[in-house]
């Protein structure tokens, strides 16, 4: 594919009030805290993180405010910002390390935040060693997640873009920008294109999941219609959700692909 002009469609976020890109991180880190239903909730998919990773060195790419960390994983943590909880400060796109460094990447809400994809895809079969798995965490686009992400999540969604379009790499690019769709393109309509592309790189597997506990708790806004106590059952019958009816209903997406 050819390298074109930077697509606007993908990057800005419009209406959206631009923040430090810290800032945000810390108030991510506060909410984090505040909200044992959210935490609980989201033990239970670095779980499922953990289940598809390799033994063997794990790299965290946008670790931010070090949540994974938080909930007792090992991993060496980069992110583009620099904060307390990373050790590493680098752009995914464009990654410190030499070839086959580690046997796991795993990232959390960082892919559709990655202006250039395709860059970061290729750095991740650059560094991952042979039969090496990049393990995402990321936001599901559904019928049921499209309804309420359009109307009520500040990050917006755009199924049109070109997700593996090469190009420029903007430096001074506000990292909050976003594109909430390209973890569901990336295994849907881009799922061939990008082993033609890169063919050492395979969708390994990829799993719906969040029906229903994720959106109850508001993810990382202040509110949360699901209390402590209610958080295990409701996570039970979600699993059950999943399984069945997770491709119209899921509000969250795990992506494995794997280095051949």
């Amino acid at each position: 594919m050819k390298a074109g002009p930077v697509k606007h469609d993908l990057l800005v976020q419009p209406g959206a009030r631009k923040k430090n890109a810290v800032e945000m991180l810390l108030m991510h880190d506060r909410i984090w805290r505040q909200k044992a239903s959210l935490r609980i909730i989201y033990k239970s998919y670095f779980k499922a993180i953990s289940k598809k990773c390799q033994p063997g060195e794990t790299l965290e790419i946008g670790a931010g405010s070090g949540i994974f960390r938080d909930c007792g994983y090992s991993a060496i943590s980069t992110d583009i910002d620099c904060t307390a909880k990373v050790d590493v400060v680098s752009d995914a796109q464009s990654l410190p390390f030499v070839d086959a460094s580690f046997t796991n990447i795993v990232g959390v809400d960082v892919l559709h935040h990655i202006e250039r994809p395709i860059r970061f895809l290729r750095e991740v079969h650059r560094v991952l060693q042979p039969k090496g798995r990049l393990v995402l965490l990321e936001p599901a686009i559904t019928p049921i997640s499209h309804f309420f992400f359009r109307k009520f999540h500040p990050e917006p969604f755009n199924m049109e873009a070109d997700i593996l379009d090469d190009g420029p790499v903007d430096s001074n690019r506000d990292p909050f920008l976003s594109n909430q769709a390209v973890p569901t393109l990336l295994v849907s309509r881009y799922k061939n294109q990008l082993h033609s592309m890169i063919p050492g790189l395979k969708l390994s597997e990829h799993q719906w999941l969040g029906s229903l506990a994720y959106p109850l708790s508001g993810g990382f806004q202040e509110w949360s219609l699901v209390p402590r106590l209610a958080v295990r059952p409701v996570l039970a019958l979600e699993s059950l959700i999943d399984v069945v009816l997770g491709r119209w209903t899921a509000f969250r997406l795990i992506v494995t692909l794997e280095r051949s």
